[in-house]
């Protein structure tokens, strides 16, 4: 057998893994009653307009770099806590990370709770393919900064991405996670003047 071979046949398990989480993820997220995709019925790779019943539903939106730069940050946590272990056994548990926030993100309580401290009024959970859309991100995040980027350059692009969607949108990662768990009014304001 070639090491190609030996290789491939070595990180199978860790693929199947993976596969699983994700088939998992979205059959919990039905079992929810998440809509497959849009109610509009249409597919988009792009959704540009955060204050839309559309918002979170197709391919990509605003919110995807966010999803990115969790990549980053799992692939930074696992390395640092779990060093010992190989690429691929670490992105099976970014991936669960990620697959559960997910499930919590759409459950009713933390959809309330997006409508009441923050500007996204009429939140409404995400599509399944946009969650698994967004695990898709956070996958490409990890693999980006684990396989391709030096660190410097990641924070870097995290940055960057923080930024100039924090300019657009007046909303970013940061600003999400801030909201979600320690709202402040003076920023909910902020953020409703774009």
């Amino acid at each position: 057998m070639s090491n190609v071979s030996t290789a491939r046949s070595r990180r199978l398990p860790y693929f199947l893994a993976g596969l699983a989480i994700v088939a998992a993820t979205a059959a919990v997220l039905l079992a929810m009653g998440r809509n497959p995709i849009c109610p509009c019925g249409e597919v988009k790779l792009w959704w540009g307009a955060v204050n839309s019943p559309e918002n979170s539903q197709h391919l990509s939106d605003w919110y995807s770099p966010s999803h990115l730069i969790h990549g980053f940050l799992f692939c930074g946590a696992t390395w640092l806590v779990l060093r010992r272990w190989g690429f691929a056994s670490r992105l099976v548990v970014a991936l669960l990370v990620e697959c559960a926030w997910e499930i919590v993100e759409n459950t009713d309580a933390v959809i309330q709770h997006y409508r009441e401290t923050t500007i996204s009024l009429d939140y409404a959970g995400d599509s399944v393919l946009n969650s698994l859309s967004d695990v898709g991100f956070m996958a490409f995040g990890f693999w980006l900064a684990g396989k391709l980027l030096p660190v410097w350059l990641t924070v870097v692009i995290a940055i960057g991405m923080e930024l100039f969607v924090g300019y657009w949108i007046r909303d970013n990662l940061a600003l999400n996670v801030l909201m979600l768990l320690w709202p402040i009014e003076a920023v909910k304001t902020w953020q409703g003047g774009a």
